[in-house]
């Protein structure tokens, strides 16, 4: 008799859909894009039902959308597979972010893996600039930002964000093509409301400069020539609920190890309520006057439980 685990695998690796992705033993969202948001959605800050008491960071970070990709000069493309994208877009404003989460909760201690196939781009400001552009290298690549995957989880005592960033450029425009991790916790509204910190400008840390770069994290995604053009990339992030920590980040062939990266916890005092808590988070900020997107062909998302 075959085991399970061999049925298993056969059905996974006979479905187009899923034999793209590496899932852990249980598969515990698959959201293809083309059915629906899957249940993504914007981010709002804590208020009182009075909306201009959102924090200013929580205030406008705009939903996310289902995108067929469409551009001015090739027309609809449709999404790596399928024709439809989750996408993410900014407002045309410098720290300017967009953010989608998915509400989840978890079962028990253990293993979570978010795959993905994704695409990052500037908006397209083709001859507008007067920049000279040579036909292979063109100079919206430096108006693209930044973007992260991270989480929000609780057991009830301990709650933590784990985070992994990627910086394309920095403010001044200039290349930096490499992944980040966070070292100071996200500033809370129960913080900011009772002046325990201080009014936040990046909303994943106290400060914008608390990030330090992953080991071996320099990494050059694919732009390619146009703001046009879009090429999805493979992305696979590991993080336990367990041990608090990221595991693994793998993208494309890039493959950094993250179980000595420090993720700062909560002291006591900001679990109530969240008992079991594993929010699911993906973001795109820009640093220039041009809006950034990012678009998510499917997501799937499995555990070890």
């Amino acid at each position: 008799m075959l085991e399970a685990t061999t049925i298993r695998n056969g059905i996974i690796e006979a479905n187009p859909a899923l034999s793209r992705f590496s899932p852990l033993p249980r598969i515990l969202c698959y959201d293809d894009f083309d059915y629906g948001i899957n249940g993504w959605c914007e981010l709002l800050g804590n208020h009182d039902g009075d909306l201009e008491k959102v924090r200013p960071v929580q205030a406008d970070f705009r939903p996310p959308q289902i995108s067929n990709c469409t551009f001015f000069d090739i027309g609809t493309h449709g999404a790596m597979n399928g024709n439809y994208a989750l996408k993410l877009q900014t407002r045309p404003e410098p720290g300017h972010m967009a953010l989608a989460l998915k509400r989840l909760t978890s079962v028990k201690p253990g293993l979570v893996q978010l795959e993905t196939y994704f695409a990052v781009k500037s908006e397209a400001w083709i001859g507008k600039r007067g920049e000279e552009i040579d036909g292979n290298i063109d100079p919206s690549l430096g108006d693209f930002g930044d973007f992260c995957i991270s989480n929000d989880i609780s057991n009830g005592d301990r709650r933590a964000h784990c985070c992994v960033r990627y910086v394309n450029c920095n403010a001044k425009g200039e290349l930096v093509q490499k992944w980040q991790a966070k070292t100071s916790l996200q500033v809370t509204s129960k913080l900011e409301w009772s002046g325990s910190a201080s009014r936040a400008t990046d909303y994943h840390v106290r400060d914008p400069d608390d990030w330090q770069d992953i080991p071996d994290g320099q990494q050059a995604l694919c732009y390619n020539e146009l703001p046009t053009k879009i090429n999805w990339h493979y992305l696979r992030w590991q993080f336990d609920t367990g041990t608090f920590r990221n595991v693994l980040l793998q993208v494309n062939n890039k493959v950094m190890h993250l179980e000595d990266v420090v993720v700062p916890e909560y002291e006591r005092g900001f679990h109530q309520g969240l008992t079991n808590l594993m929010n699911l988070s993906v973001d795109v900020r820009t640093h220039s006057p041009v809006r950034n997107f990012i678009w998510f062909d499917s997501i799937l998302t499995s555990v070890d439980w």
